[in-house]
């Protein structure tokens, strides 16, 4: 049976951490959208230097620093991967691509019997 497991954010430094997250986002939309008369510049500096704000306080919070450590667990577990080579590629290519066409030619054979019995045998439709 699995579990689940339920991550809270356990303390208070934490949670105003994660509410600063939100406010720096919210006021970074929202200074992207008022400064519009300022020029495109002003406005995508706004918003891109509170976004790393965000992102920065983020990454000092405990939710932030689990994530760190997940992001690296997973890249760790991604260089472990085997990719096939350039020729075991094609080939897988090529056989999807050959098993796509014989699938193709089946269903149109039997969409083209099934139509033969039913309109030309059954229902005698065609003349």
């Amino acid at each position: 049976m699995a579990t689940s497991q339920v991550e809270t954010v356990s303390t208070g430094a934490d949670k105003a951490k994660l509410a600063a997250v939100v406010a720096l986002v919210l006021a970074s939309v929202a200074g992207f959208y008022l400064l519009s008369k300022q020029g495109p510049l002003v406005q995508w500096g706004v918003l891109l230097v509170g976004l790393a704000a965000a992102v920065a306080v983020f990454l000092v919070s405990e939710p932030g620093k689990q994530f760190t450590g997940f992001a690296r667990d997973a890249w760790r577990e991604v260089k472990k991967v085997v990719w096939p080579t350039r020729k075991e590629t094609l080939q897988m290519t090529a056989y999807v691509f050959v098993f796509v066409v014989v699938m193709a030619l089946f269903l149109w054979f039997t969409d083209k019997t099934l139509e033969w019995v039913l309109y030309d045998l059954i229902l005698g439709w065609r003349k």
